[in-house]
């Protein structure tokens, strides 16, 4: 048996429980702190019919059996936000879900099968509005906790400093001497070539099938984030509009998205969006996303029509998902996430 599935021994409770805890008392702070900005707690079902299109993120699959007999396939999310972006179709203004999702094929220190997700939406604000609440919340977290400090792996982040904010161009040009928006056109189409160009001059790995999102991930793995979030949390900012997600373009460079990512000590904790309305583009990445996955993966997973046809009624909006259990293992300085977790996934 591994240590993972020892948890449930006296003496290793005994010894992970003051940590548990903490996570208690900073759900309670956050869930405190989200009642005061007049924001509804929702809770989301986890079964739905897509789990989320994004090529790189992987899902638990089970079927709904009817009293037919009938079947149905279904997926346990990997993010409460298509149902949370119907639920502001549906008229809600101020809302935030904190509960479990589900990712296969990712456990390690900083992931974990099953994890616990804080996501939140602001109608007609802005994106920077969320920007100011990571900050907020890292601060509450850490008073909680009582800390002054975050840590991991010999990387330290004041919680209470004003957050850094990195455009990620800036942060290629800063981290990896590169010009990245050089080879991204005005119609936010990407020059692969150009930017594997720039990889084999910097000394990168390259791949003769690498695409340019192969070739950016690269950069931002190995060159970026291990810098980001030192000495205080960094908030990087308008990414490329490829790497756009379900963020809207900036009005200001077309080139360029409304979604930030936090990160504290090099760890990601933050992904938020000022968020795509537009029913007919959302349709169309989602395609280009799912026909990367079945390139690379050989599968693929159903676009969810209801969330589609939401989508064009939905308001504008802000949103943002922060990994609660990085917050808490920061916040304590814990090693892994399993450290913080009451009851970890059992490993096969």
């Amino acid at each position: 048996m591994t240590a993972a599935s020892l948890w449930w021994m006296p003496h290793v409770h005994a010894d992970r429980r003051p940590r548990l805890m903490l996570r208690n008392a900073i759900a309670a702070s956050l869930r405190d702190w989200f009642a005061r900005h007049d924001f509804v707690e929702v809770e989301t079902a986890a079964l739905q019919v897509s789990p989320g299109n994004e090529a790189h993120l992987a899902a638990f699959a089970t079927e709904a059996v009817g009293p037919d007999g009938a079947r149905s396939p279904l997926y346990l999310h990997t993010s409460p936000e298509f149902a949370c972006k119907k639920l502001l179709a549906a008229g809600e203004r101020r809302i935030f879900s904190l509960g479990p999702v589900y990712r296969n094929r990712e456990r390690g220190p900083l992931h974990h099968p099953e994890f616990t997700m804080l996501e939140w939406y602001r109608v007609g604000e802005t994106y920077e509005s969320l920007m100011q609440d990571c900050a907020a919340l890292l601060a509450l977290a850490a008073t909680r906790a009582g800390t002054a400090r975050f840590s991991f792996r010999g990387r330290d982040c004041d919680p209470f400093a004003e957050p850094e904010r990195l455009t990620v161009a800036d942060a290629f040009t800063r981290h990896a001497g590169m010009d990245l928006l050089a080879t991204v056109a005005a119609d936010g189409a990407t020059d692969r070539d150009a930017l594997y160009a720039a990889l084999t001059r910097a000394g990168l790995r390259t791949a003769p099938d690498d695409s340019w999102a192969d070739l950016f991930s690269r950069v931002m793995v190995e060159k970026v984030e291990p810098f980001l979030g030192q000495g205080r949390a960094t908030i990087l900012c308008e990414y490329p509009v490829a790497e756009a997600a379900l963020a809207r373009p900036s009005p200001r460079d077309p080139r360029v998205a409304e979604r930030f990512e936090l990160y504290c000590c090099g760890v990601e904790l933050a992904n938020g969006f000022g968020e795509l309305t537009d029913a007919g583009e959302q349709r169309r990445r989602f395609v280009i996303e799912m026909d990367e996955k079945e390139r690379v993966y050989g599968e693929r997973y159903p676009l969810d029509e209801d969330f589609l046809a939401a989508l064009a009624i939905m308001p504008q909006a802000s949103g943002v998902a922060l990994g609660f259990d990085r917050l808490v293992m920061l916040a304590i300085g814990a090693h892994k996430i399993e450290d913080v977790i009451w009851t970890p996934v059992a490993e096969s």
